[in-house]
């Protein structure tokens, strides 16, 4: 049996999401498990609608929503005619979930209440493909992952209870192929123990399809993008970026530790542990090679581009003038742990260090207050944070033309900029 993720953009038209029932039809009488992302750019709307309402515009963030609703809707009329009725009354049930929420005033923190809203983007995504193909001859289950993948309460990266979430695939999936070959879910999301919804991360779709890929010990897995597969950079930012046809697992870990967009940071380890390669191709040509990753290692590869902005760099620095040691390095570690917080970059002097971060207010500022006990804290925002793999000093100096480098690291492999 084979996993598919297909991701926004591959459903973020009528015509693609025909194009995904034509790619699936390619696999005629193959097991498959199909992850399914939220359409388009439902997720970055949907986050908006979380913003309003915890701001305590509650009229702003049903509007929002009202609009999200339309659209779905608009979408599943353009596709369905004999499985509209059903599709649209599981499309409703979802829509009084979010409302029901939109119209009570926040009292937990704002991670809890993202979760709860942007989780919908995949649930009515999926929904809406799922009847289509089986309007369309393809016989397919959708299955709600929030059954299967049981998480912690770390909501918007909640970690996932492996024993559980396998008894469940167990029990539920190897069921339900006795009656459909192919299996529709969503990525991203998962559930507690007290049933809220929880998210993995952002593009956590590939992990999503990696947790399935594993527990069933799938022949592969197949991420369908609109690239040529794996590209050095992003082609949007740079035309110039070049097709990588295989890459190892280990170079990915790397790549995705970095901020490279293509490949969600968890997707690779449980497939590394179980030798499960992991293809990565083109929704809008399917016949052309793509990218193989695996655990076979790959020489001479191009210089690897990637860019994260909205970095904020926490200057900390010791109180009382006194070394930046073991102690208090050992006490900023917990409490980067507690708060679930992985800098993208440290740079440690003798009575000072900073820290690169993705700048989510909520939690720079948790974090900020947290240890201040232990240093002065200063915070430098609206910062970019360039990696280079495999660089060249022609490319740096051309990446970095221009720019006030605020932080530099570098090593014979990888350099890392931090720039305004």
């Amino acid at each position: 049996m084979k996993v598919f993720k297909f991701g926004g953009a591959s459903v973020n038209t009528i015509d693609r999401i025909k194009n995904v029932k034509d790619i699936i039809s390619l696999y005629a009488n193959e097991k498959l498990v199909i992850i399914i992302s939220a359409m388009g750019k439902t997720t970055n709307a949907l986050e908006k609608v979380v913003e309003a309402f915890y701001a305590g515009n509650k009229e702003e963030a049903l509007q929002l929503f009202t609009v999200i609703k339309n659209q779905h809707v608009t979408t599943a009329k353009y596709l369905l005619v004999t499985h509209y009725n059903a599709c649209y009354e599981q499309l409703n049930n979802f829509f009084t979930e979010v409302e029901w929420l939109l119209h009570d005033k926040p009292v937990r923190e704002f991670d809890y209440y993202y979760d709860q809203v942007v989780c919908v983007g995949e649930l009515l995504s999926t929904c809406i493909v799922s009847y289509y193909l089986n309007e369309a001859g393809v016989a397919n289950k959708w299955i709600d992952v929030r059954d299967i993948i049981r998480t912690d309460d770390n909501f918007r990266d909640a970690n996932i209870d492996w024993t559980y979430t396998e008894e469940k695939v167990k029990t539920m999936v190897h069921g339900l192929w006795s009656m459909d070959d192919i299996l529709l879910t969503q990525g991203f999301i998962g559930s507690t123990d007290e049933n809220e919804s929880t998210t993995l991360g952002r593009e956590g779709s590939d992990y999503t399809a990696a947790v399935f890929a594993n527990l069933l010990n799938a022949e592969s897995q197949t991420i369908w993008k609109d690239v040529e597969g794996v590209m050095s950079a992003d082609p949007k930012q740079f035309p110039d970026a070049q097709l990588m046809p295989e890459l190892s697992f280990d170079e990915v870990i790397e790549m995705a530790y970095y901020g490279a967009q293509v490949i969600h940071p968890k997707t690779i380890k449980p497939l590394q542990n179980k030798g499960i390669p992991l293809h990565v191709k083109c929704f809008l040509d399917p016949s052309l090679p793509g990218t193989v990753i695996s655990k076979k290692q790959v020489k001479h590869l191009p210089p690897v581009v990637i860019i994260k902005e909205k970095q904020v760099l926490m200057h900390l620095h010791s109180q009382d003038f006194s070394f930046v040691g073991e102690k208090p390095m050992s006490e900023l570690y917990k409490i980067l742990g507690e708060l679930n917080i992985k800098p993208n970059l440290i740079q440690t002097g003798a009575i000072s260090l900073q820290l690169c971060l993705d700048d989510r207010a909520e939690k720079t500022e948790h974090l900020a207050t947290a240890v201040n006990a232990i240093f002065d804290v200063q915070l430098e925002r609206n910062l970019s944070l360039l990696t280079i793999r495999h660089f060249n000093n022609e490319l740096l100096m051309k990446m970095t033309s221009g720019k006030q480098v605020i932080l530099k690291q570098q090593t014979p492999e990888t350099v890392q900029v931090l720039y305004r």
